[in-house]
C-alpha cells in the first residue's frame, strides 16, 4: 500500500452560525462545534482511507473562547497519526467576526477513526508520509496521545498500570 501524505487528505470547512446553533444569549452550542468538528475529521479520515470509516474517539476537546451568531467558524482538519486501520485527526476551529474581521481560535481536539471494509471489520490504510518538520512533530506527539489512551483503556477494564518515571 503506497504511502500518502497529510497534506493529500487535510480540509477545511466552514459554517455560518445561525440562530438554530446559539443559545438565548447569542453563544454557539457545544454540540454544533463538536459535530462540524466529527464532519470534518470524517472527511479526511476518508480521503486517507478511501473507505468508510468510523469515529471511535474524541480526545482533548478544548473550549477556548466562546463562538457567536452571526460569525463564521473555519475547521481546520488534518491527519496527524496513522496506525494499521486507525487515523488520529487534529481539528483546529476559527470564528471570524464578519464584521471586524476578529479571528479567533476558539476549539481544538483529536479524534481517532478506524477504517472498515464492506463488512465493517477494521481495514488497513495507506501508511503516513512524513514529509516535513511539522508532520513529524505532529506524529510524535500523536504516538504519545496513543500511549495515553491505551493507559486509560486499561485503567477503565480495571488493568494494572506501571506508572515509570
Amino acid at each position: 500500500m503506497e504511502s500518502k501524505s497529510a497534506t493529500a487528505s487535510e480540509v477545511v470547512m466552514t459554517h455560518l452560525v445561525l440562530p438554530q446553533d446559539a443559545n438565548p444569549a447569542g453563544n454557539l452550542h457545544g454540540g454544533v462545534i463538536l459535530k462540524h468538528i466529527d464532519t470534518a475529521g470524517g472527511v479526511v479520515a476518508k480521503k486517507h482511507s478511501r473507505t468508510n470509516t468510523v469515529t471511535v474517539s474524541i480526545d482533548r476537546m478544548a473550549f477556548k473562547q466562546p463562538a457567536y451568531m452571526g460569525e463564521l467558524l473555519t475547521f481546520k482538519a488534518s491527519l496527524n497519526y496513522v496506525g494499521r486501520s486507525s487515523m488520529e485527526i487534529g481539528v483546529r476551529v476559527e470564528a471570524e467576526d464578519l464584521t471586524t474581521g476578529e479571528v479567533r481560535h476558539t476549539n481544538s481536539a483529536y479524534l481517532t477513526y478506524v477504517a472498515l471494509d464492506e463488512n465493517g471489520k477494521p481495514t488497513p490504510v495507506p501508511p503516513l508520509t512524513l514529509e516535513n518538520d511539522t508532520v513529524k512533530r505532529r506524529y510524535k506527539e500523536a504516538e504519545l496521545r496513543r500511549e495515553l489512551r491505551k493507559k486509560e483503556l486499561e485503567l477503565e477494564a480495571g488493568e494494572k498500570i506501571c506508572l515509570e518515571k
